[in-house]
């Protein structure tokens, strides 16, 4: 079975260091055999969500169709003033559109979230709300999440983490949606 796990995170600046913790920890879901879909950067400038409007962006249409075939989800979510960062919420808030979905909104999917902040109470405060949502939209959050504080960790334009244990985390979290989608897969007799 082929684990198809979504990334969405980063900032509007194309290449932030939250999308590039992004990658890395969807390096390691693909280390671990899935198939990786990100949205970053410009993929997440949508429109407010409005449940009362039924016309969607394309964009957004591929976000909730890609996210309903998921099994697995990475967020990452850049700290801004101790949360999660009004873009990386708006892309969320489309999941609603999986409410009436054989698996509605993130139903039995593992989440990996992660926090990119620059300071210790702010990146700390976003990996919190970050699980929070997760547990509101009935997803379950890694055991692993990590909080990024950028002041001390920097990620080169390559993908180089500064700290090599920050890049083992963010992989390691890849590695655990992985594992729990094919250990959900393999009790109810996916193949």
């Amino acid at each position: 079975m082929t684990v198809t796990v979504v990334g969405i995170g980063g900032s509007i600046r194309a290449d932030s260091q939250s999308e590039r913790a992004l990658r890395i920890a969807l390096a390691g879901a693909a280390e671990a055999g899935a198939e990786t879909i990100e949205y970053s950067g410009t993929d997440l400038l949508l429109p407010f969500y409005d449940p009362a409007q039924p016309d969607r962006p394309e964009i957004a249409k591929k976000l909730v169709e890609d996210l309903a075939r998921a099994d697995g989800v990475i967020l990452v979510s850049p700290g801004y003033h101790g949360t999660v960062s009004g873009l990386v919420k708006n892309a969320l808030d489309y999941v609603e559109d999986l409410r009436n979905d054989d698996r509605p909104y993130l139903h039995d999917r593992a989440v990996g979230c992660v926090a990119a902040a620059y300071g210790w109470q702010a990146s700390v405060n976003t990996l919190s709300a970050l699980r929070s949502i997760v547990h509101a939209l009935r997803g379950w959050p890694t055991p692993l999440g990590a909080a990024v504080n950028s002041a001390q960790v920097k990620f080169d334009a390559d993908g180089t983490c500064s700290d090599a244990d920050v890049a083992a985390n963010l992989r390691t979290i890849g590695r655990q949606v992985v594992e729990f989608a094919q250990a959900r897969a393999s009790h109810h007799g996916v193949s």
